[in-house]
């Protein structure tokens, strides 16, 4: 096979477009490698809150990493987990974030790593309820630059709007993890309407009792696996 200038053009763009996808990767990892060590200085600073606090009750507040990319955040009811995709993304040609000044100077930005944020009930995972639903609360995209934004639920959907103003920091780091904290605390569970749950077959219940499959979610509340009825 001969090298064309063909040939040379597809290689060149092949190794340049390689190029950004393992700068965003690396950006990415190391911003969530320190976003771990942030959450884990949270569980320590409770724990130092509740020290000196000799009236505050026992509650359950740690951290605990499972691989490179998943940290859980287990509190009171609730364990939050930011988890890091693994792969580098980029944006549709539709989205907002590319008809900004910011990318149109540089497309490359457009490129980007990301964050996703759950909202689990720490009894789903204690007593193996597969069939319980976690929700997506927010996610973060972060450039080669750094640069990030953050589409989110309530708290976090205010933190930074324009892509390109902010860097992913420890300070912004910090305003994400007290946000999460913040609307997962104001994210409860609510009660299913009666009429939702007041029907019940004896294998449904044998169920319920032998694999404890009681579908719950906080805007489920909760509900058996078969009733396929919307909440």
């Amino acid at each position: 096979m001969k090298l064309t200038p063909e040939n040379q053009a597809l290689f060149t763009e092949l190794a340049q477009k390689s190029a950004i996808k393992q700068q965003v990767y690396q950006v990415t990892l190391k911003s969530f490698d320190t976003l771990k060590e942030i959450i884990t200085q949270y569980v320590e600073h409770f724990h130092a809150f509740t020290e000196s606090k000799k009236d505050t009750p026992d509650i359950l507040f740690e951290s605990s990493s499972h691989g490179q990319f998943e940290i859980e955040l287990k509190f009171g009811s609730d364990i939050l987990i930011f988890m890091m995709h693994s792969n580098v993304f980029e944006f549709p040609r539709d989205h907002e974030v590319m008809k900004t000044p910011y990318v149109k100077e540089d497309k490359s930005r457009s490129y980007h790593g990301i964050i996703n944020i759950y909202n689990f009930l720490a009894d789903s995972f204690k007593y193996n309820r597969v069939n319980d639903i976690g929700y997506l609360i927010g996610r973060v995209f972060i450039n080669k630059d750094g640069s990030f934004f953050i589409e989110g639920k309530r708290e976090l959907s205010y933190l930074y709007n324009y892509f390109g103003s902010k860097k992913f920091d420890s300070a912004a780091m910090n305003e994400l993890v007290e946000a999460a904290i913040r609307y997962t605390l104001n994210f409860d569970l609510l009660t299913p309407h009666y009429d939702l749950v007041k029907e019940v077959s004896v294998a449904e219940m044998k169920n319920a009792v032998d694999t404890i499959s009681l579908k719950t979610g906080k805007r489920l509340g909760f509900r058996f696996q078969s009733d396929d009825q919307k909440i």
